[in-house]
């Protein structure tokens, strides 16, 4: 999803209804906003050249096709709200059931998306973005990115961040919030990586499940999303994905599963093609994978304007289509009025647009949406000043609490020689120096650029559809005044990252207790431009002549502590090693509490538990910049680039195991303030631990039940052995045989289990078939390797083998 009204420029018409249309090599809906800061390109971003997929560009791979879409089947959670459904879309007309697949179109509504009222039986639905909260509304909150979530390894944060979320959705009227966004994390320059929960799938599918769970106890549809490989900007409007079929089921079809097992309501396909067939009519994805493999029944809703055709769409497995108009304010629809023609000659069977209709109003009944004291809808997304939407609604309770906890909770300690940190208020004599652009209050307020599109003060969010309004942001330098304020210390400062080479910052730095450098780097949606940055990052190193301002801070201050603000990796080796750097902090974007939630962790209120959800490398090829192909495309003079998905399932940390390079910080790292230690791993057989083959035409062959039942419990002791509160985060991982071409280890659970000094406790999992299981291209199925042994390995990152144990 993308645009804000003040961005906004119309595209141009895609033609045709009863065959898919090219995109415009670029979108031309697509304005630019280049902020008066210098352009932070970096070093010019690589040209990578695309890689032929399969060896052979002449013969590009595609997808078989899936026809007819599985109608929906109506059981289980869903078995009541889809009955009433068949019976309520039943009742209406043809035109009436189009009409609840089709958006009203571009700006004829209060919210980003809205299906019309029919009748007095159906109240319609309002469609809001996005995933950090409501977007671009008054008095609602400004929550942490997904990726910072990723970063807590907390599954109950994960749920309380989602059913706060959820309930400011409902109280704003929003039937449907168009968030988690589940996309992984494959590129580290990813504009959007923010968004979602990091590099790994399992990581990706247990916070984006928590997420939907939240959201939809709270009584709103949550919609995972974008459906699907949708991993960078650049050319997202015309690339084509190709990725392998193991790689599909076992990188990035996972967090669909947890998805769909967690009932969710509605799923967004995206924007780029997946093997020559776009997201939004590839039926092999929809009704193949989607509906059938995986048996959702939900529906499916396009992004605002990635549908290129009618019957083709519709028939791929189509439910939905956003905002409704093929382009902004024109009118014309690829459903509504040609989608009924269609049904009535013939070209789309009217079963067809049954299933779609009752899809969708089968996720109102689900959660509960029928309720006469369902809120009014109390926003104007297009027009702030609407004075039919009556009294702005205030919904943030008291959430400002938890966005404070997560941010805290979500705050990585990378490095922390000699115990430089926590700080002591108490033993500041000589006060702290508080140093960077990133540290200070924006110039033009928290929401002075269009969707949070640049760079002025301290960054808490990325940019795009995915950010919202902030009710206000505290920045860091605003949260140490008044920590020193409290405890007595001076706090002097320096904010102008381009001035430094002057006596009046070292004397701002020098003979301090600690000087405190905040640095950032940004990335975001491509219809903006940031310094150069059309979305995806340029580059991993800090902007804003950060990197110099560490360097320059260092060589007057030997306890130098940098805090990173940024939606990802980000290159730290020009500094990483400065003996006066002390202590290093991932922050993330952690939201309207940002200032507060940092200030906790750098004085000891809150003990950094967090873990990367990523790696960082040493350099930034080691990431895969040739072969694998995991670097973002940035030039690409083709009508349609080939994103060739090379490296399979060696991504992340499991590419850096299997070439055997040496990350700089590893996949679930991260330091506390006190120590830990694992012991007395045990192993129990409590189901069955093999499977039959199966039918893989079956339907819901994926989640069928015996592959996820438990087959194995396994548990093991986590001990506090240091002297202060804390938590560690334990991970589980496999270790597969050799010759079944998994990776070293893949992450397969996790859990934070908090510890007072001394306090033992055991963390227990589950491990099923499913979890077990590889994907098998040519049988098409899940199987476990019957060779070999199958062990358990823990430890506190991905390179901590610290316990390992032969299932």
């Amino acid at each position: 999803m993308y645009f804000n009204l003040k961005v906004v420029a119309l595209a141009a018409t895609l033609l045709g209804y009863t065959s898919a249309q090219s995109a415009p090599a670029t979108n031309p809906n697509a304005p630019t906003n280049d902020n008066d800061a210098p352009a932070d390109i970096g070093e010019e971003p690589p040209t990578v050249e695309p890689v032929p997929f399969n060896g052979d560009s002449e013969h590009l791979p595609t997808h078989p096709d899936f026809f007819p879409t599985p109608e929906t089947p109506g059981t289980g959670a869903w078995a009541e709200a889809t009955g009433k459904a068949r019976d309520l879309v039943y009742s209406l007309s043809v035109e009436e059931r189009v009409n609840i697949t089709t958006g009203v179109g571009w700006g004829n509504g209060p919210c980003v998306g809205n299906i019309a009222p029919i009748r007095d039986v159906f109240p319609g639905l309002c469609l809001q973005d996005g995933p950090l909260g409501v977007r671009q509304v008054e008095q609602a909150s400004a929550f942490p990115a997904g990726i910072n979530v990723a970063a807590s390894f907390d599954k109950d944060l994960a749920y309380q961040r989602g059913l706060a979320m959820g309930t400011e959705f409902k109280e704003k009227g929003a039937h449907v919030a168009l968030s988690p966004s589940i996309d992984f994390g494959r590129n580290p320059t990813g504009g959007r990586n923010w968004e979602g929960f990091g590099a790994d799938p399992y990581l990706q599918g247990e916070l984006g499940s928590s997420t939907i769970y939240g959201l939809q106890d709270a009584g709103v549809q949550a919609t995972a999303k974008h459906y699907f490989v949708n991993n960078q900007e650049h050319y997202r409007y015309t690339s084509s994905s190709n990725v392998d079929d193991r790689a599909i089921r076992e990188i990035y079809l996972h967090p669909y599963v947890k998805a769909v097992q967690a009932n969710v309501a509605s799923v967004m396909c995206s924007y780029n093609k997946i093997l020559q067939s776009w997201a939004c009519e590839n039926s092999y994805l929809l009704n193949g994978v989607l509906k059938h493999e995986l048996a959702f029944q939900g529906y499916v809703q396009s992004d605002w304007q990635a549908q290129y055709s009618g019957t083709p769409s519709a028939l791929a497995g189509l439910d939905m289509s956003m905002p409704g108009d093929s382009t902004f304010y024109s009118g014309w629809s690829y459903f509504g009025a040609n989608l009924t023609e269609a049904v009535a000659n013939g070209t789309v069977p009217e079963e067809r647009v049954n299933d779609m209709a009752t899809r969708i109003v089968a996720a109102w009944y689900l959660l509960g949406q029928d309720e006469e004291d369902y809120p009014e809808v109390n926003f104007n997304f297009f027009d702030e000043n609407d004075p039919t939407r009556g009294p702005v609604r205030d919904v943030k309770h008291d959430h400002a609490s938890l966005i404070k906890e997560l941010g805290s909770a979500s705050t990585v300690l990378l490095k922390n020689d000699n115990n430089a940190l926590p700080l002591d208020g108490s033993n500041l004599s000589a006060g702290i120096a508080v140093v960077g652009s990133d540290a200070g209050p924006a110039s033009k307020g928290p929401n002075g650029c269009a969707d949070r599109a640049c760079v002025d003060g301290t960054v808490a969010v990325g940019w795009g559809s995915g950010a919202n309004e902030f009710p206000y942001l505290v920045d860091p330098l605003s949260a140490l005044e008044e920590r020193g304020a409290l405890d007595g210390f001076s706090v002097d400062n320096w904010l102008n990252n381009w001035d430094i080479n002057n006596d009046g910052f070292n004397s701002v730095v020098q003979g301090k207790e600690a000087a405190i450098v905040f640095v950032n780097s940004d990335s975001g949606e491509q219809y903006l431009t940031v310094q150069g940055n059309e979305g995806d990052r340029n580059n991993l190193t800090a902007w804003n002549n950060g990197d110099e301002v560490v360097k320059a801070t260092a060589a007057h201050n030997e306890n130098t502590i940098v805090v990173i603000h940024a939606p990802g990796q980000l290159d730290v080796e020009e500094w990483v090693e400065h003996p006066n750097v002390t202590a290093i902090l991932w922050a993330g974007f952690p939201g309207q509490e940002s200032g507060n939630a940092i200030t906790d962790v750098l004085f000891g209120y809150y003990n950094p538990s967090a873990k990367l959800p990523f790696t960082i490398a040493k350099q930034r090829e080691d990431y895969g910049l040739i072969l694998p192909q995991t670097e973002v495309v940035y030039h690409d003079s083709s009508d349609v680039p080939q994103l060739n998905y090379t490296e399979s399932i060696f991504v992340d940390y499991r590419h850096f195991q299997q070439d055997n390079i040496e990350p700089r910080y590893p996949f679930g790292f991260g330091l506390s303030y006190t120590t830990f230690d694992l012991d007395n791993l045990q192993i129990e057989e409590v189901g069955e631990t093999e499977h039959e083959e199966y039918d893989p035409d079956m339907f819901g062959a994926s989640v069928q039940e015996s592959l996820h039942k438990p087959a194995y419990k396994v548990s093991i002791d986590v001990t506090n052995t240091g002297e202060i509160y804390g938590a560690e985060v334990v991970q589980l991982y496999l270790q597969f045989p050799r010759h079944s071409g998994e990776p070293p280890l893949v992450l397969r659970d996790f859990a934070k289990v908090p510890l007072a000094p001394g306090e033992t406790k055991t963390a227990e999992f589950e491990l099923s078939i499913y979890d077990l299981s590889i994907w098998d291209t040519e049988k098409r199925q899940w199987v476990k390797p019957h060779h070999g042994l199958i062990s358990v390995v823990f430890g506190t990152s991905s390179e901590d083998e610290r316990i390992v144990q032969s299932l």
